[in-house]
């Protein structure tokens, strides 16, 4: 999926390549993430499934899942 045309013509930058774990999806990314959706008036993120489901969210978007790429 990623650099194929979307809405307008538009190229898509994500979701990336999945190669493996990539140290740049942290806790402290995850912990980002959601600073910035308190910050918008969304509720703070306290319990460890919220943030699970975060980071699962945030996964999903980020890189294609690895069964595309057999």
């Amino acid at each position: 999926m990623s650099g194929t045309a979307f809405r307008f013509g538009a190229e898509r930058s994500y979701p990336l390549p999945h190669a493996g774990p990539d140290a740049r999806l942290t806790e402290s990314l995850v912990n980002s993430v959601a600073a910035v959706l308190v910050g918008y008036g969304y509720p703070r993120i306290d319990s460890s499934a919220d943030r699970a489901a975060l980071e699962s969210a945030l996964t999903a978007f980020l890189y294609n899942p690895m069964e595309n790429h057999t």
